[in-house]
């Protein structure tokens, strides 16, 4: 069976660089035979949040977002591509996961973190981990942690430079932790449900 992994991004700003490791992500997973999808929350543009999906009676919750919560309780796996905002988490990507909750639950999610700068979005990362915990996800502990963002992939999503080809070299272990919780969660789904 193929691991269905949602790679989420979001950045709104016209000129996207965060975007470039996303597509590395999709086609990196892919390779490795997984079944990865983006999901850019610009593209996706849910409003800003004043009802949460499960807040909307059934069927009448706005068809961005129903599609989107069909796709979050289908997949196996999510990955949270995490850009570096004021020392914290970009308020597009946040915003998206905060229309959702129970969708999340008994899934891992593992975070790659980007940056301009050095720290490669390392402040991002760690507030990311508390809160994908605390939205019912188990979260990896290897992270992929890229700076310099803007020399580290070309417009197609291809590593170069040294930034790329530390990720290229960071990326296995990344997937491998991931795939790992990932068949361990959907087992222990298959044999019992969740206590709530």
């Amino acid at each position: 069976m193929s691991d269905r992994i949602l790679i989420f991004y979001g950045s709104y700003r016209s000129d996207r660089l965060g975007i470039r490791l996303a597509e590395y992500l999709v086609t990196a997973f892919r390779a490795r035979g997984a079944s990865p999808e983006l999901i850019d929350a610009k593209a996706v543009d849910l409003p800003m949040l004043d009802r949460m999906y499960k807040e909307y009676p059934t069927g009448t919750a706005p068809a961005a977002m129903e599609a989107l919560a069909a796709k979050i309780c289908a997949a196996d796996a999510f990955v949270f591509v995490a850009g570096e905002y004021n020392w914290s988490v970009q308020p597009g990507l946040k915003n998206l996961t905060d229309h959702f909750l129970e969708e999340w639950y008994w899934r891992p999610a593992a975070i790659a973190s980007y940056s301009a700068g050095r720290l490669a979005g390392a402040r991002s990362a760690t507030a990311w981990h508390g809160i994908l915990s605390e939205m019912g996800m188990v979260v990896t502990s290897t992270p992929l942690a890229v700076g310099g963002i803007g020399k580290a992939f070309d417009a197609e999503g291809n590593p170069v430079g040294e930034g790329g080809a530390a990720a290229a070299k960071a990326f296995p272990r990344f997937a491998d932790d991931l795939a790992w919780w990932t068949e361990a969660a959907r087992a222990q789904r298959e044999r019992r449900d969740p206590p709530y």
